[in-house]
């Protein structure tokens, strides 16, 4: 049976009773490790003089709950059909996931500083033929999802009951390939998609309205058949409650859409386009390090 839409205000209610499930102790774990994740981004990014921080620190808690809560997926399971799918669609955002990757055990946590190196398994955007724990090379935008609809009907047509999570950005959307996906989620009944946009409100050259108008993105996602929930997106509680209520839905596809800041916990760079892939020099890195609390 196809279900209504989660409105915001079933939302926070919902949220109250998941919340309560979320002990104290993991979402402490869960934001340490947040920070120590935002405080090693800063130590690679600005040795190494490349990458994205931007996109990287927004999508943070996004990427964080997947891997360390909600999502079934490790090492000793990726050969395995029944686990879970983590594509990160807007693959700019490839150090914060390798991040998460390396905390659970895919690589060495070394490998992290070689970041962008000729001959590093860590490119500035996911391989999934050289980089362990990748599901999905992506980069070009809107090119992930369409995969990962595919992978998500897959397990559907042969009874795997897994997620796929989509991790979209808010440049991405401006994709027509996008479109086309969510038609075809829709059309599908793709209700083991779940899809979660890193709304943060800005992209590579400016604020979205600058840029690319969207309009109302949720009542869009509405009108191409998706279930919508709004959440907070730096709240790990709050999205790991997004994640469950998608779940009850059944017969069409959810999106979460988690409100972010992008470069979030660093004061210079939250809500900067500039701040897309700009390197971080001296001045700044010690100006983040100190807002940060240090480097881990």
């Amino acid at each position: 049976m196809i279900q209504d839409d989660v409105g915001l205000d079933d939302y926070k209610s919902i949220k109250e009773k998941r919340t309560i499930k979320m002990t104290n102790e993991k979402k402490q774990e869960l934001d340490a490790l947040c920070l120590h994740f935002r405080r090693t981004l800063i130590d690679i990014l600005h040795q190494k003089q490349t990458g994205h921080p931007g996109g990287s620190l927004s999508v943070c808690e996004i990427l964080t709950d997947l891997y360390f809560n909600d999502a079934n997926i490790t090492p000793e399971n990726f050969g395995d059909r029944s686990r879970d799918k983590i594509v990160l669609c807007k693959g700019h955002a490839a150090p914060m996931l390798y991040l998460n990757l390396a905390e659970k055990g895919f690589f060495p946590k070394e490998a992290l500083y070689t970041l962008r190196d000729i001959d590093s398994i860590l490119q500035g955007h996911p391989c999934s033929k050289e980089t362990p724990g990748v599901e999905a090379s992506t980069g070009p935008l809107g090119a992930g999802y369409p995969l990962a609809l595919g992978v998500a009907l897959a397990d559907m047509h042969d009874g795997i009951d897994a997620y796929t999570y989509a991790i979209l950005g808010d440049g991405e959307i401006n994709e027509g390939v996008v479109w086309e996906t969510c038609m075809n989620a829709s059309k599908f009944k793709a209700d083991h998609l779940i899809s979660i946009l890193d709304w943060n409100g800005v992209q590579l050259d400016g604020t979205n309205a600058e840029i690319m108008p969207m309009g109302d993105v949720e009542l869009k996602f509405k009108a191409f058949g998706y279930n919508t929930i709004v959440c907070d997106g730096h709240d790990v509680s709050a999205i790991s409650a997004a994640i469950e209520v998608a779940k009850t839905v059944k017969g069409v596809p959810s999106i979460i859409l988690a409100k972010t800041v992008k470069g979030k916990g660093i004061s210079f760079m939250e809500g900067k386009n500039t701040w897309h892939g700009a390197p971080i020099k001296d001045e700044f890195y010690e100006i983040a390090v100190k807002e940060l609390g240090g480097v881990q």
